[in-house]
């Protein structure tokens, strides 16, 4: 029994460290990548929603952008999002481009019984797999673990170096034993999360 516990603090213990090391080496390794060709894909629900229920805050997408780029080279950053048919979020959408975002909609689907579809999954890796020609970094900017085969495909098929930001409670666990670099968001609540 006594073993047995030893085991498992040991596999925990190993993936502490690995976690640890992933969201330190984005930041102390950066700066030896300054002529890395830099794309950001933002899956917008993923991001907002995560603020919103989590933390009872929106999302300072500016301060992200910032950040995971730091100071390589910008190729393209896009954020997906959905549009309701009340346009509620034209002014946000409006402001993403303000800070340097290419904004990306589709509309809301509602099936029959009232279900509600509006998920970017596809849009977000088609874009990454065309992108990948052009750069050396995609920075994925979702914690949805649907992610992992485009991650993969994209470090052993393009040879892109494929970072995450997500806020770490809502980022999947296995997707982060495959990327090259996470940036957690929860680390700094005060830069990425704004008053609501």
């Amino acid at each position: 029994m006594i073993k047995c516990i030893q085991e498992v603090l040991f596999i925990i213990n190993n993936l502490w460290t690995r976690y640890w090391l992933l969201v330190t080496s984005h930041k102390k390794n950066m700066h030896l990548y300054k002529e890395q060709r830099v794309g950001v894909l933002v899956d917008i629900q993923n991001l907002y929603y995560s603020g919103k229920v989590m933390f009872k805050k929106k999302v300072n997408f500016g301060a992200i952008l910032k950040e995971v780029v730091g100071e390589r080279k910008l190729i393209r950053a896009i954020a997906y999002g959905v549009a309701t048919e009340e346009g509620l979020e034209e002014k946000f959408f409006t402001a993403l481009e303000g800070v340097g975002y290419e904004v990306k909609t589709k509309d809301l689907q509602i099936f029959p019984g009232g279900h509600k579809k509006g998920d970017w999954d596809v849009g977000i890796a088609i874009d990454a797999i065309k992108l990948s020609k052009n750069l050396d970094v995609i920075i994925l900017v979702s914690g949805d673990g649907d992610y992992l085969p485009l991650v993969e495909y994209l470090q052993n098929t393009t040879g892109c170096r494929v970072e995450i930001a997500a806020f770490r409670e809502s980022t999947s666990s296995l997707l982060l034993n495959y990327v090259d670099s996470f940036t957690d968001l929860s680390a700094n609540k005060k830069k990425f999360l704004l008053p609501v």
